[in-house]
């Protein structure tokens, strides 16, 4: 061991250069061996259907690798600083602490996106969980970790917590009167996610606001609506504690409500006609029978005698529900027809009290001269 040390030092070499060296390489080699491992767990955890080992090495790949290099690095430094008389020694400590929490951090709330990701994921659950519900909980959830990181950094510095809790706490009254309405769209997206009127791809409207659409992000300030001409609106979310908002996504069936007109003429059919229209509709397979269905004869109209059709369909489907009524209406025509009645259209009949004698008629009555 002398003569390597007398032969390092006749090449001219310091004895805490060769450490730094040997320290370098071996973080080096352990670094490049730790990341082909983690990239066969990655693909060993891709071939499962476990949603937690793919985010567990998915999110831990990077942090892992860079947690050996700051470990050597640091190693490395700790040799540095005797041999060349500097204070980098007093830094290092606190630093690779302060940069072990970040990757840390960096680890949990990588894990917190990639779980969130794969809950919502058809590929990992057979029944994935609500958008809006994972949403919050993993936004909830990275808030806590990054707020507790950033604490225990402080304490990590010297500067003591509770001096930081309580000016937060002062410091807080202040922001509390300077931001009253960002904390109000925080609240108002706190109780979207406890209320859950709505959640991420629903289409909603209020009858209160010029609001209606398909809702595409719910965040802690805004929330995007994607209105039917494909314009984003953007909605802050105190507005919804002030408003009244219909969600008609979340509809059990589409009513169909019509009102349909026959000539006086054809009175002697009404009662045959709406007989087989109700026998029509509960004989349809789009019709839901469980709910309110009625056929009635109900007014006698200016130019028509009205009877009207409600019903509800099966289907919630926009286009789908169309179709059905198309279908629905062109029946009933038929049934009107075929009873040889027609439908009734706005109609007008001048009574005139004394016969209109034309100029020609009675050019013709006067006695002609000889």
């Amino acid at each position: 061991m002398e003569q390597l040390k007398q032969s390092i030092a006749a090449l001219g070499i310091e004895s805490w250069m060769l450490e730094v060296f040997i320290l370098v390489t071996a973080t080096l080699i352990v670094a490049f061996i730790v990341r082909r491992a983690l990239r066969r767990l990655v693909v060993h955890a891709g071939a499962t259907k476990s949603l937690w080992d793919d985010a567990l090495f998915l999110s831990a790949q990077r942090p892992i690798e860079w947690a050996f290099w700051l470990v050597g690095i640091s190693w490395a430094a700790e040799v540095v600083a005797p041999a060349t008389d500097t204070d980098i020694l007093n830094f290092v400590e606190p630093l690779r602490t302060a940069g072990i929490i970040a990757l840390l951090t960096w680890f949990i709330v990588g894990f917190i996106a990639r779980a969130e990701q794969n809950l919502m994921s058809p590929e990992f659950m057979d029944a994935p969980i609500d958008e809006t519900t994972v949403m919050a909980l993993g936004k909830l959830l990275r808030l806590s970790v990054i707020i507790t990181a950033v604490l225990v950094a402080l304490q990590t510095f010297g500067y003591s917590i509770s001096g930081v809790l309580a000016f937060g706490g002062i410091g807080g009254i202040a922001v509390g009167f300077a931001a009253k309405d960002l904390l109000a769209n925080f609240f108002g997206g706190l109780m979207i996610y406890l209320d859950r009127p709505f959640a991420v791809g629903d289409w909603v409207r209020s009858p209160d606001k010029s609001i209606e659409g398909t809702v595409e992000h719910i965040g802690w300030r805004l929330t995007r609506i994607r209105t039917f001409d494909k314009r984003p609106l953007y909605v802050p979310n105190s507005i919804f504690t002030q408003i009244a908002v219909e969600n008609p996504s979340r509809m059990l069936n589409r009513r169909i409500y019509e009102t349909i007109g026959i000539r006086y003429d054809d009175a002697a059919h009404m009662d045959k006609i709406v007989e087989d229209v109700k026998a029509m509709l509960q004989a349809h397979p789009a019709i839901d029978t469980d709910q309110t269905l009625i056929v009635n004869f109900n007014a006698f109209a200016s130019s028509s005698l009205d009877f009207f059709v409600y019903a509800f369909t099966k289907t919630t489907n926009w286009v789908e529900f169309h179709e059905i009524k198309q279908d629905v209406l062109l029946k009933i025509l038929a049934i009107v027809e075929g009873h040889g009645a027609e439908c009734a259209f706005p109609t007008s009949t001048l009574h005139v009290a004394e016969p209109i004698r034309l100029a020609a008629d009675a050019k013709a009555e006067q006695p002609t001269r000889d």
